[in-house]
């Protein structure tokens, strides 16, 4: 019975131990995902027309934050879909930012071709650091972090978005 009862209570002392560093990573996690909206939502960026912005514009309304350059074959290959996203779900609520690891003349020029429909903001200098900050360690592109409607990161996503993983986390995030 004596060892019954230590084999219960050692189990349970290692389910326990498992609970608490689950919740600790978990807390841990969060806390990561918090910093990394905190430095996008705290970064400043200008638009094509010069004027300063920030990503608090949009609270209130699901973000999809892409980074993106206009060298780059996926970013090239996905902003298609994105204008097609945002011309579809503009009206609930979401909202496409490019935001764009390159020079503003190239970047204008793009957008004109292209014909993007969503707000287009340079990221300058700081780019590749502020990808990093917000969860991409290895500063690729293209990535897309997914902002709720507070302004925190939900999901995000580096290489080249398919339509049916943004149809997808949209759908999550709006029923929410």
């Amino acid at each position: 019975m004596a060892l019954a009862r230590r084999k219960v209570l050692m189990v349970g002392a290692v389910g326990l131990a498992a609970a608490t560093t689950g919740a600790l990573v978990a807390l841990g996690l969060r806390r990561s995902a918090d910093r990394s909206s905190e430095a996008l939502q705290a970064a400043t960026f200008v638009d094509l027309g010069g004027k300063t912005r920030h990503l608090a514009e949009w609270k209130g309304k699901i973000v999809v934050c892409n980074f993106w350059a206009t060298w780059c074959p996926p970013c090239r290959e996905e902003i298609p879909m994105l204008i097609s996203v945002s011309e579809k779900m503009a009206p609930k609520g979401v909202e496409i930012v490019g935001i764009a690891i390159d020079f503003a003349a190239k970047v204008r020029e793009f957008v004109r071709d292209y014909k993007i429909n969503y707000p287009v903001l340079l990221a300058g200098d700081n780019g590749i650091e502020l990808m990093r900050a917000a969860g991409n360690g290895v500063g690729g592109l293209p990535y897309t972090p997914f902002l709720d409607r507070r302004g925190r990161i939900v999901h995000q996503k580096l290489g080249a978005l398919t339509r049916a993983e943004v149809d997808d986390q949209l759908d999550k995030m709006l029923r929410s």
